[in-house]
């Protein structure tokens, strides 16, 4: 939680701009697709489906909260059930706010060690072992849509590069699970990529980060990756159940997606929603900005237009899912985040 902090206090200005620069993105969006048009969709959307829509994204968050205890459960003792709500909201705050959402799972893990004892190590092995599974049912659909999208009536670029944010997911999870069981291999090959691309990356960034603390960090989060997965694997039962909460939660989130088209008075062909969603998370994964705003905008709205779906319409049903998936979890995870920081900080000071 430290590093997450001094992460978002030494970034501050620059997370601010780039939810600046994000929301003119959309705005600009807004404007090509008709601002007039979407205002008057929004003025007009039924509020029975915005609140199901805020409803199935608490129940996709307390499903996740119940994955992870279930995980803990197997490597250490298992907090109360609200407490890892608290603390899971909490993550998705660093997560949204952090460069490349890297801030979360370390900060579960020192939440877990700051107000139950248990060891930072033990911590971040269930969050990353918790993390894994969501990969389970975005594989099998990304698979599913790389080879739909090639059959649509859409620009040779646009194919290519939906293609290849694909093919990239699954490389990524390729590795992911050859880390598992070849993490010295895994360990090797993945910083020698990284140190061929370093320099770049310093340079863009303009970062005094160095090399070293890079590399100790790649071996660690492998290690700690690889032991806390095996250690869910191995108990078949927990694997199963873990299993099947994955595939409810992005049941209910695909749902609730479309529930958002629903509350802007639309009815979009399932099939080809199911496959943009999946490339909206792909898009969502750059951390380029917070959260993709705009960059994924623009991409669903240009495949949507494939399938007949206007642009205001799509804006107008993806800002509605942001507020519940993307800005409402953000606001109660900094209460969260908030709350814990100076529950910990009192404990530190009364310790003293």
């Amino acid at each position: 939680m430290d590093d997450t902090y001094q992460t978002i206090r030494k970034h501050k200005w620059k997370i601010v701009l780039s939810f600046a620069f994000a929301f003119f993105i959309i705005f600009a969006i807004t404007l090509v697709v008709g601002l007039g048009d979407t205002i008057n969709i929004l003025i007009h959307a039924n509020w029975f489906f915005i609140l199901l829509n805020f409803i199935f994204e608490a129940g996709i968050i307390l499903i996740w909260a119940l994955r992870w205890k279930l995980i803990l459960g197997v490597v250490g003792d298992s907090p109360k059930f609200i407490s890892l709500v608290a603390m899971l909201l909490a993550s998705i705050f660093g997560n949204n706010v952090t460069p490349g959402a890297a801030g979360g799972e370390p900060l579960r893990a020192y939440l877990l060690r700051e107000t139950n004892g248990m060891p930072f190590e033990i911590g971040l092995a269930s969050s990353t072992a918790d993390r894994v599974f969501e990969f389970f049912p975005f594989v099998i659909i990304s698979i599913f849509a790389a080879f739909l999208i090639l059959t649509w009536d859409i620009p040779i670029w646009t194919r290519l590069i939906v293609f290849t944010l694909i093919s990239f997911s699954l490389f990524f999870f390729l590795i992911l699970l050859y880390a598992i069981w070849k993490k010295e291999v895994a360990q090797r090959v993945i910083i020698s990529i990284t140190k061929s691309i370093f320099p770049l990356f310093i340079r863009i960034a303009k970062s005094d980060l160095s090399f070293h603390e890079v590399a100790e960090k790649i071996v660690y989060y492998i290690d700690r990756f690889s032991h806390g997965f095996l250690q869910v694997v191995k108990d078949r039962k927990i694997f199963f159940i873990g299993f099947i909460l994955s595939f409810v939660m992005w049941g209910l989130d695909i749902t609730r997606f479309y529930i958002c088209f629903l509350a802007v008075g639309s009815y979009p062909p399932v099939m080809p929603l199911i496959i943009i969603y999946t490339v909206g998370i792909l898009i969502s994964l750059a951390p380029l900005l917070p959260g993709s705003w705009g960059i994924r905008e623009a991409t669903i709205v240009g495949l949507f237009a494939v399938v007949g779906v206007a642009g205001d319409v799509v804006i107008s049903a993806s800002l509605i899912d942001r507020v519940a998936s993307y800005i409402a979890p953000t606001i109660l995870g900094a209460i969260a985040a908030l709350y814990y920081g100076r529950h910990i900080s009192s404990s530190k000071k009364a310790a003293s």
